[in-house]
């Protein structure tokens, strides 16, 4: 028998441990692989936070966050960690998800020492190299010489042809997103307790249509955060429903948010909500606002429709299927599409019934046999 492929798994924020852990399940599970998983710690306590829940012990905890770090800083402290990383391990792969500054650092770090990179959620592209900033360049940069590119989409698929990748390494597995949200919806259920934490919130908004608000776009920093603060405020004027906005931790955000809502009565300004609870959040929401790539995929698989405040998506298969919207960030356009699906019930009910296209939940699966047949 072949020894077992060793696989180093790097992420370093919250939503990549999200889409991640699916997958480093399924290479801890399947002797085919010796399994190691590096974090940089770009996002440090809500990174954690979903690390616990899944049962994911890193091999490496690099811990690289400084108060007022660069992009310019990041990149070069995690490009030279993750790299002293690879020097001791010598994989056989180095996997990364998605478009942060460690996952073009870690997928660097891997090509210098030419060792395979497989990315997962490959693909995705907004056409604007600012919006998302610094996300779309990222996303790019590791397209141009990752070996296995597990696209979520036919969509995003066809983005990486155009751009002349191979077309023998480019293969669509739907998105692991849909297998962490099945997972932990599961564990929910099993387990109530694991989000319980919002049942004071459901009782002080009893009788109301929750909309659930996550913002934290760097590109939305300054005019962007403050026109999305003053449309929620416009938006809880009704006093038909209930806002519930885990505040991101950057100080971008929560000084803007802080001043413009922290005083309304039906607007809960809470903390950053661990996974069980963020799937808590979806499920009870009546739909969301949101800035965020993740909650565009996780949201329509529960059903709810989502206004994207931002100006491009690098997921335009949720708006073809018409389960996410694009409104930008002028306030105006987000009250006008947020009242239209409170007030309008077939235009809700077409976004809510749209069919999801980011996955069936067995996309992890797919990804260990890719890697095992490459």
């Amino acid at each position: 028998m072949a020894a077992p492929l060793k696989i180093l798994t790097v992420f370093g924020t919250r939503p990549e441990a999200i889409k991640l852990f699916p997958l480093i399940h399924a290479l801890d599970a399947d002797p085919r692989f010796d399994s190691r998983v590096c974090i940089s710690a770009q996002h440090r306590e809500m990174l954690d936070q979903v690390l616990s829940i899944a049962d994911v012990a890193p091999d490496y905890d690099l811990d690289l966050m400084t108060p007022g770090q660069s992009l310019d800083a990041l990149t070069a402290r995690a490009l030279v960690e993750i790299g002293r990383v690879l020097d001791e391990e010598r994989p056989d792969w180095v996997v990364v998800q998605g478009d942060t500054t460690t996952v073009m650092a870690g997928a660097i770090a891997g090509y210098y020492r030419k060792i395979p990179v497989c990315h997962v959620e490959a693909g995705l592209r907004s056409g604007d190299i600012y919006q998302p900033w610094p996300e779309e360049v990222n996303r790019r940069v590791v397209g141009s010489f990752a070996a296995l590119h597990c696209a979520p989409t036919p969509t995003a698929r066809e983005a990486l042809l155009r751009e002349n990748v191979a077309a023998d390494s480019v293969h669509v597995t739907g998105n692991t997103v849909i297998d962490a949200l099945h997972w932990v919806t599961r564990r929910i259920e099993q387990d109530p307790q694991l989000a319980s934490g919002l049942g004071d919130i459901e009782k002080r908004f009893a009788g109301r249509r929750i909309i659930g608000v996550t913002s934290h776009r760097r590109e939305n920093f300054g005019d962007g955060m403050s026109s999305i603060a003053n449309a929620v405020k416009e938006i809880a004027l009704r006093d038909d429903v209930g806002v519930v906005f885990p505040v991101h931790l950057n100080p971008n955000v929560r000084s803007v948010m802080q001043a413009a809502l922290g005083d309304l009565d039906n607007v809960a300004l809470i903390e950053p909500l661990d996974y069980p609870h963020f799937a808590r959040l979806l499920d009870i929401c009546h739909l969301m606002l949101t800035d965020s790539g993740g909650v565009q995929e996780e949201a329509p698989a529960l059903g709810k429709p989502v206004l994207v405040m931002r100006e491009t998506t690098e997921r335009p298969e949720g708006v073809a299927a018409g389960t996410a919207r694009l409104v930008g960030t002028e306030s105006d356009a987000i009250v006008r599409e947020c009242l239209r699906l409170l007030d309008d019930e077939a235009a809700y009910a077409d976004m809510a019934r749209a069919h999801n296209p980011f996955g069936d939940g067995a996309s992890a699966g797919r990804i260990a046999d890719l890697l095992a047949g490459a």
